[in-house]
């Protein structure tokens, strides 16, 4: 989309409306009339909607006509990440939603896997997953993740067998190979999805992300280029469940030697070690917000977390104070995760920790205000003070065990 903005400086009266409606500080007041700095706008329209009264703000959209044939793409792809030839589980969460998709759009779904000589051999895996068909591209300079062949391999794919929607993990793998892809392409690409839908009238893909902090929910569409490219937050769909009776149709590519390279050198590989359990693959979560006041009273969260086999959570909160690292950060900005139990300790639930937490089967808040806005998604909750509730909890959990 591209277009024309202005002010009408005679029907501009300064009120500053515009200014503080403005997200990107694009609009001050300059002997009081309003000036818009055009490297700044996105045209998004927040002043011209705030101007309605006084009508001092022009905003002309021209809608870009596409010149592809948008019935020549069809199917949904998935891009399927492994690690030293083990397929990671983000992906099966991808391929349910890729499932669901593709039936809505009566297509079939496609999994592209990249790796070394012996990855064809996990394609069934994919298969019994959901997919319909496998896209394997094997060489030994695919073994381990690198940018350049990753997303050039990933191009060359999409422009020879036109996929409608492909979709990656928004991981570290994710996303920096998918937007090179988009810019090659010349398509849209939108980022750290939390929802897809197929509109019923359109059929185009309804991409629905956290924006402005994550104050509210943006529903983004690729009308007019394709394919339509989503990176999907993990833990924020459900895994299918495996059918090893299912079939589908393997596609070896052999790539060309172009595609291969890359322009830096993979020297090692370096596993990252935890300490505590991984957040984003445990089952029950026990997560400390800023009720509980200081860096130490994270013991007593990691008491209620071990008596229940579970990971220490955290809001942005505790984090920004310096209080627990970021890996146990749950939010917009931390991870999101999914558990079968989240427990959530002195944590008010700001609509940026809700995105992190909310697909967890069964929540718990303990928060002393009734009002605490985490109570409205928790499936249960007490109110009191949690030094008070954690420690009886404990008692009654080791007594049961």
């Amino acid at each position: 989309m591209s277009g024309k903005i202005r002010i009408i400086e005679e029907k501009c009266v300064g009120c500053k409306l515009c200014e503080k409606a403005c997200p990107f500080a694009a609009i001050i007041l300059v002997d009081k009339k309003a000036k818009i700095d055009l490297d700044k706008c996105t045209l998004c329209g927040a002043c011209v909607d705030v101007c309605e009264k006084f009508q001092a703000i022009e905003l002309i959209l021209e809608e870009k006509v596409t010149t592809i044939n948008l019935d020549d793409y069809q199917d949904v792809w998935v891009f399927a990440e492994q690690k030293e030839g083990i397929i990671q589980s983000v992906v099966f969460e991808l391929l349910g939603a890729g499932k669901r998709l593709a039936e809505k759009r009566k297509s079939k779904l496609c999994a592209v896997l990249l790796g070394d000589e012996g990855i064809k051999d996990k394609a069934s895996e994919l298969i019994y997953s959901g997919a319909d068909k496998i896209y394997v591209v094997s060489a030994a300079e695919l073994k381990n993740y690198q940018d350049e062949p990753y997303a050039r391999v990933l191009t060359e794919l999409v422009k020879k067998y036109k996929p409608e929607i492909v979709l990656p993990r928004a991981t570290a793998i994710g996303r920096p190979v998918i937007p090179r892809a988009a810019v090659e392409l010349g398509t849209g690409l939108t980022a750290d999805c939390t929802g897809l839908e197929i509109d019923d009238e359109t059929g185009l893909l309804l991409q629905t992300r956290p924006a402005f902090g994550g104050n509210i929910m943006a529903t983004i569409l690729c009308k007019n280029h394709r394919p339509q490219m989503s990176t999907v937050r993990h833990k924020v769909m459900k895994e299918p469940v495996p059918d090893k009776e299912r079939s589908g149709e393997i596609i070896e590519i052999i790539p060309k030697a172009d595609w291969l390279i890359s322009r830096t050198k993979l020297l090692n590989f370096v596993k990252e070690i935890e300490a505590t359990v991984n957040i984003t693959e445990a089952d029950v979560i026990v997560s400390g917000g800023r009720g509980i006041k200081g860096p130490e009273n994270f013991k007593l969260i990691e008491s209620l977390a071990k008596v229940l086999n579970g990971a220490v959570g955290s809001s942005r909160a505790c984090v920004d104070a310096g209080w627990i690292p970021y890996s146990h950060q749950v939010g917009q900005t931390g991870k999101t995760v999914q558990p079968k139990l989240y427990v959530a300790c002195g944590i008010s639930g700001a609509v940026q920790h809700l995105v992190g937490m909310q697909s967890a089967d069964t929540i718990i808040a303990i928060n002393k205000d009734p009002n605490a806005p985490i109570f409205e998604v928790a499936d249960y909750g007490i109110v009191g003070d949690l030094f008070d509730v954690i420690p009886e909890l404990i008692k009654a959990f080791k007594e049961s065990i």
